[in-house]
């Protein structure tokens, strides 16, 4: 049984005796995480939860494809808010990426925030907000855009599948709209997330700006995202992709 849907179980089971359970909403923040990259730059992840209903609720967090990560159950009053910083570690993740499973178990999901940022000895580079995924964000194909690899930047580009099938997806490298430079093929296991750098997926390309990548797949319960982090700030850009649109539409 996958963590999260056993997590979802005792979350229902949550409810008083003899009241009907309600109904629960599923939230994903596409990655957290706590992990070393490049420059030996430390990232990290912050979540913070509020409770906008006028009853309490339960939260549960879960990290799917981090197999040795714990889950968080925690009641929320009316208007209180909860921050994990670093969630990864308060799940018990030392070093590892998962997209993060916010469920509650009311019709109405807390209000998430989360933000992404790198630290090295005692430096704290600028966080990042990242785009958090409240409704269905299953779209046969996906656009990543406004990517990069140059001396002043690179590019991470993830791709999560939390379905209970494997996944294919298929990326193409797009300079101009509808005109491949380089397609890969990628196969993900259920409950897993891939996060490499885009020269990692196009080893033939060497460097460029503005550049698309446009994912397709046939699997449900699949996210994708990009990071553009700048090499001499370690500032990073999270890039949500564009949905619903063919290759030929991308740009």
């Amino acid at each position: 049984m996958r963590l999260w849907f056993a997590a979802a179980v005792l979350l229902v089971a949550a409810a008083a005796p003899g009241q009907q359970p309600p109904p629960m909403s599923t939230v994903i923040v596409p990655v957290v995480g706590s992990v070393t990259g490049a420059g030996n730059v430390r990232w990290r992840t912050d979540v913070e939860l509020r409770n906008d209903a006028g009853s309490q609720v339960t939260v549960m967090l879960t990290m799917p494809a981090a197999p040795e990560a714990n889950f968080v159950m925690l009641p929320l009053d009316p208007g209180a808010t909860v921050r994990f910083n670093d969630v990864a570690s308060a799940l018990g993740v030392d070093n590892g990426l998962s997209p993060l499973v916010v469920q509650t178990n009311n019709r109405r999901s807390a209000t998430i925030s989360a933000i992404a940022y790198g630290t090295r000895g005692n430096d704290v580079f600028p966080p990042q907000p990242i785009a958090i995924s409240y409704g269905s964000t299953y779209f046969p194909v996906r656009v990543l855009r406004e990517l990069s690899f140059s001396d002043e930047f690179r590019t991470n580009v993830g791709l999560a599948n939390l379905g209970d099938a494997p996944a294919e997806f298929t990326l193409a490298l797009q300079r101009v709209a509808g005109r491949n430079v380089a397609v890969t093929r990628v196969s993900l296991l259920p409950n897993t997330l891939w996060h490499m750098s885009i020269q990692s997926a196009f080893p033939l390309i060497t460097n460029g700006d503005h550049f698309a990548v446009v994912v397709e797949t046939a699997s449900p319960q699949t996210y994708v995202y990009a990071s553009v982090i700048e090499n001499a700030t370690n500032t990073a850009r999270f890039v949500q992709p564009a949905f619903g649109v063919s290759p030929e539409q991308a740009q």
